[in-house]
């Protein structure tokens, strides 16, 4: 290592990228400083819940067995909510260990101990001002205290990467590309939880519900409002959030807490809540671009990865596996350009043939155009259908009297005379080119 470096590798942001990256190149020896601008870890961070078991067994090794949980995320349920209650469905694998539910600031503390464990020098409460550049590559980092070099730095500063704009390796996003989400901490006792959702008490098992549809009190007189609503069970806490796109909220000139507030009031969710008492609330800008968005990732002495670089499938509400295999394939980039001695944009390029074999761009790829056409058809997806699929399921599930064949027939009729043939051929254009990107993907 060159003597006017303080490390091998800097890395700006602890999140799980950054950890993760962090943690990559230490593991050979080499030395690290991991720089953080919050006071502990996970404190300006938020998720929705759940963290991918898979993600962190492939970055943590034998390191893995020593992450505790809240409980194993093992029943999925997907819910179209209408203004009288949802329809849904659910699948359940009670061996499955897939997810746990770990709240954020208890992941990333004991992400960070491995990580120091391993040799990571971790400065925390300092907020890196810009880059140090030296004959047109990255060498640095200025803090408000001092200047730390080395000859690579890996830029896991989240979604805004005000650092990555700096390098001009990205642009401002729009506000269609950014969701706003926010979420409440609901505590109730564990019993409490255990009996309303059907869990077992050894904490073996737990719960996340997503819910779609935004046809319901006050929000009813919102057109084209998409939203998606998260619930994770916690051993004695629910996590119930929301997220909703920038330009949405813009639009509607709408508040999200005023969003959260109507759907803690509807006839699905409050009696899942009832009696809680909010305990924590947080917010979080999310990347929503998808593989259209993504900036450049590398340049001379750098590596993007994790949200900076808007590694996140919000179909899948995937994020933290995203930004656990990145940073991990950052670092690796990493060590690869100084066993080399090359710090150059040309080699730390195997970056991103590293991502590409991996399932983040694959995945990214495949669903490049599927947020874009689910807004295009936000009316469709968060009111008419929900209302549709509700007057089926009136007409299957009543005892009227009335001939079941005439009503069904009806029911299908209903979708020409309410609902203009070209918005409904829209409605199957979109779904068909969602399903033939993904088939068809990488």
């Amino acid at each position: 290592m060159d003597t006017k470096f303080n490390a091998d590798v800097i890395v700006v942001g602890a999140g799980p990228s950054g950890i993760s990256a962090a943690l990559s190149v230490a593991k050979s020896n080499k030395k690290v400083i991991l720089v953080e601008r919050a006071s502990y870890p996970g404190s300006k961070n938020m998720y929705g819940g759940a963290v991918y078991t898979t993600a962190l067994k492939e970055v943590f090794g034998d390191d893995f067995d020593k992450f505790k949980y809240e409980r194993i995320i093992n029943s999925h349920t997907w819910s179209f909510l209408n203004d009288t209650g949802s329809f849904e469905m659910t699948y359940k694998n009670n061996d499955a260990k897939a997810a746990y539910a770990i709240k954020r600031f208890q992941l990333e503390s004991q992400m960070i101990e491995i990580a120091k464990a391993n040799g990571v020098y971790y400065i925390p409460n300092t907020l890196v001002t810009n880059l140090i550049q030296e004959n047109g590559s990255v060498v640095g980092i200025q803090t408000e205290q001092e200047k730390y070099y080395a000859p690579i730095t890996i830029l896991a500063d989240g979604v805004n990467s005000l650092l990555a704009r700096e390098l001009k390796l990205r642009n401002d996003y729009k506000t269609h590309d950014i969701i706003l989400s926010v979420k409440e901490a609901i505590k109730l006792d564990k019993k409490t939880i255990e009996t309303r959702f059907n869990l077992k008490d050894d904490l073996s098992n737990g719960v996340n519900k997503q819910f779609f549809g935004s046809d319901f009190g006050k929000l009813k007189q919102y057109k084209n409002l998409f939203m998606m609503t998260f619930l994770y069970t916690f051993k004695d806490t629910i996590m119930l959030g929301v997220g909703v796109n920038l330009a949405d909220l813009s639009k509607n000139k709408l508040n999200i807490n005023e969003i959260l507030d109507e759907i803690k009031l509807h006839p699905d969710i409050a009696p899942l809540i009832k009696d809680g008492q909010t305990v924590e609330y947080s917010a979080h800008l999310i990347p929503e671009g998808g593989y259209k968005k993504i900036p450049k990732l590398t340049s001379n002495g750098v590596i993007i990865t994790g949200d900076a670089a808007g590694f996140v499938n919000g179909v899948h509400f995937e994020g933290t596996n995203f930004a656990l295999i990145s940073g991990k394939l950052a670092g690796e980039s990493a060590l690869v350009a100084l066993e080399n001695g090359d710090y150059s944009q040309n080699t730390l390029s195997v970056y991103i043939k590293k991502l590409e074999k991996s399932f983040i761009l694959k995945d990214l790829y495949s669903y490049r155009n599927v947020i874009e056409s689910l807004y295009s058809r936000s009316d469709s997806l968060s009111r008419y259908y929900p209302k549709k699929i509700k007057e089926l399921f009136e007409i299957v599930t009543s005892a009227n009297c009335i001939s079941k064949s005439k009503q069904i027939k009806e029911y299908f009729f209903s979708y020409f005379k309410d609902r203009n043939i070209i918005e409904v051929f829209k409605d199957v254009n979109a779904a068909l080119k969602c399903v033939l990107d993904v088939f068809f993907g990488k």
